[in-house]
């Protein structure tokens, strides 16, 4: 089965054909402005597609690198293991992963690897190292912690995912790659989800480019805004994404690689409506996964409360704009963003999942999350 092969008219799902008009209207604006090269947006409900479109030097059989959106699927992979009495994420990380245990990591939890309270959110690791799994460990026994785990949240933007995967491996037997792919893309029948993907393929991957200029120190004053973090999301690491090793390397935290209809379904499977059967996952697995786990603590990035759950961000209260949903979102929508503009969400509330993904890595954040809302605001009322 192909992925097209789950098109549906949009009002056999209850969808707005208006809606969807609206929603695709507003999509090309950036690439008919000639700011983003290519996009790609997927809007699914009942566990199937209402909308599958691409715009520019893309077409419908394109793939995308997907950057954090990533983050929602590593989780996921994990969540099949806590669903099956294997990984208590009360354990503590050194008790699967031993050689995590130096400079003082031995009481941080796997819970604290999925919300980012683990507190080494800025430990250095080369793609390249995990191939190598002595380089690898090596890695997990240098890092430092900047702050006590625990304490604190600060977004960690690759580390805390790779141990995630090798916990993966650790647990289950299997190599991470191998794992999402076989209990993950062939399980829910999505032969195009990656994380790693294969040289065959990389034809297929619209290239990475930056567009817009960045914000300087100033503007970000004459906003009244704090100039945002320096973070290992540069954007030499952005554009290595365009090397074949980059994209074969199953990069936990960011290395997602798929067409939009492939998120919009792994959403869908979320939400318990999977075409290829019953979803992996039971309502129990994804209420815990759902539970928000960080409480008060707040990103200081954008001024809010975090709302982390399991690996993923639920929409929560009327400042969900600023944790990558729409004003129209549900506040028990949930999903993970992705650097650049990604968009990946599902919203119990109306069945719906979207996800929408660009090339074009908008330098200007604040337009950039400006037009992720504008876009959320949009496909989250599709649903008549």
């Amino acid at each position: 089965m192909q992925t097209t092969d789950l098109l549906c008219p949009p009002e056999e799902l209850g969808i707005s054909q208006a809606k969807l008009d609206d929603l695709m209207t507003r999509v090309r604006h950036e690439v008919d402005d000639g700011l983003l090269p290519a996009v790609q947006v997927a809007l699914a409900k009942d566990g199937k597609l209402a909308l599958f479109e691409s715009y520019g030097n893309a077409t419908n059989d394109s793939l995308f690198a997907i950057f954090s959106a990533t983050k929602a699927i590593t989780s996921a992979a994990a969540w099949l293991l806590i669903q099956d009495g294997k990984l208590d994420i009360s354990s503590k990380v050194i008790d699967l992963v031993p050689e995590f245990a130096a400079n003082d990591k031995g009481e941080i939890t796997v819970e604290q690897l999925f919300t980012h309270t683990a507190g080494f959110p800025h430990a250095p690791f080369r793609v390249t190292d995990w191939a190598d799994k002595e380089k690898r460990y090596k890695r997990f026994s240098d890092w430092r912690t900047t702050w006590a785990p625990g304490t604190r949240y600060e977004y960690h933007p690759t580390s805390s995912m790779w141990v995630i995967a090798e916990i993966i491996e650790r647990v289950s037997g299997e190599d991470f790659q191998a794992f999402v792919r076989q209990h993950i893309s062939d399980a829910l029948g999505l032969p195009d989800l990656y994380v790693g993907a294969p040289d065959e393929v990389h034809d297929r991957i619209v290239e990475i480019t930056l567009e817009g200029e960045p914000l300087t120190a100033e503007d970000y004053e004459k906003m009244g805004l704090p100039a945002p973090p320096v973070t290992e999301v540069t954007p030499d690491t952005i554009l290595n994404f365009n090397t074949d090793v980059a994209r074969r390397t199953p990069v936990a935290g960011g290395g997602g690689i798929m067409s939009a209809a492939e998120l919009a379904l792994f959403y869908q499977a979320l939400l318990g409506q999977c075409a290829s059967g019953a979803s992996p996952w039971n309502e129990e697995t994804m209420a815990m996964a759902r539970e928000v786990r960080t409480g008060d603590l707040m990103d200081m990035t954008v001024g809010t409360t975090t709302n982390r759950g399991l690996g993923i961000c639920i929409a929560g209260d009327g400042k969900r704009n600023l944790r990558g949903f729409g004003h129209t979102n549900s506040e028990h929508a949930f999903g993970h963003a992705g650097a650049g503009g990604q968009i990946a969400w599902a919203d119990p509330a109306t069945g719906i999942s979207f996800a929408y993904c660009t090339s074009g890595h908008d330098q200007n954040p604040i337009r950039q999350g400006r037009r992720s809302i504008s876009i959320s605001n949009k496909a989250a009322v599709c649903a008549d």
